[in-house]
């Protein structure tokens, strides 16, 4: 998540530089920034991805988005099935002490005990199982991103773009410079040859 957060502050950084870039200086100067790359002849070439799309139709994050949400259900139910034994063991306990099932006063106080250290054991395991699936969560985000990080660096050496944006980042973009369809199908080529 950190990493996906220095991307976009990259990103927007990059953006608010073509911005300035734009719209400061003579008209002379404009059409000449906006048109060459400082110290070249070469045109600025941007592209942009649609990430939050992405995450959508690229194999590997549905793939590790669906085991995360058979972990998370399988914690869900661990959690309930001892929260629901403990709430009957609780209901048990006080019916017996409401019509003096106790035989002593200490035995009742031991149950009593008990029933408090096991509602302290379910506190602890969701917290302890709260964490782990956010921490699971942090790790499959940074994987995918990492994942289309690594694609996107090889795609351009090929495609040469000077800039490539995450969406999420601009305030707005032209249809023709998105290549997100183009990225996911090359990420699910590669997700498809490596599966093998």
């Amino acid at each position: 998540m950190k990493n996906s957060t220095v991307i976009n502050i990259v990103l927007a950084l990059a953006v608010a530089g073509l911005y300035i870039i734009y719209f400061g200086g003579s008209s002379k100067e404009k059409s000449a920034a906006t048109n060459k790359v400082k110290g070249t002849n070469n045109p600025l070439t941007i592209a942009y991805v649609k990430m939050d799309s992405m995450v959508f139709t690229y194999e590997l994050a549905k793939k590790l988005n669906t085991e995360f949400a058979d972990k998370k259900e399988t914690y869900r139910k661990e959690y309930t099935d001892k929260r629901i034994k403990f709430e009957r063991d609780a209901a048990a306990f006080q019916e017996k002490v409401q019509r003096g099932g106790f035989l002593t006063e200490e035995r009742a106080k031991q149950e009593q005990e008990r029933l408090v250290g096991v509602q302290q054991e379910i506190q602890k395991l969701d917290y302890e199982l709260t964490q782990k699936l956010n921490e699971m969560q942090g790790q499959i985000s940074q994987q995918i991103v990492d994942s289309i990080a690594s694609y996107l660096k090889s795609y351009n050496q090929i495609k040469k773009y000077d800039f490539i944006l995450n969406s999420s980042s601009m305030l707005e973009g032209s249809p023709q410079f998105n290549i997100t369809k183009e990225v996911t199908q090359g990420l699910n080529d590669r997700y498809r040859a490596l599966a093998k």
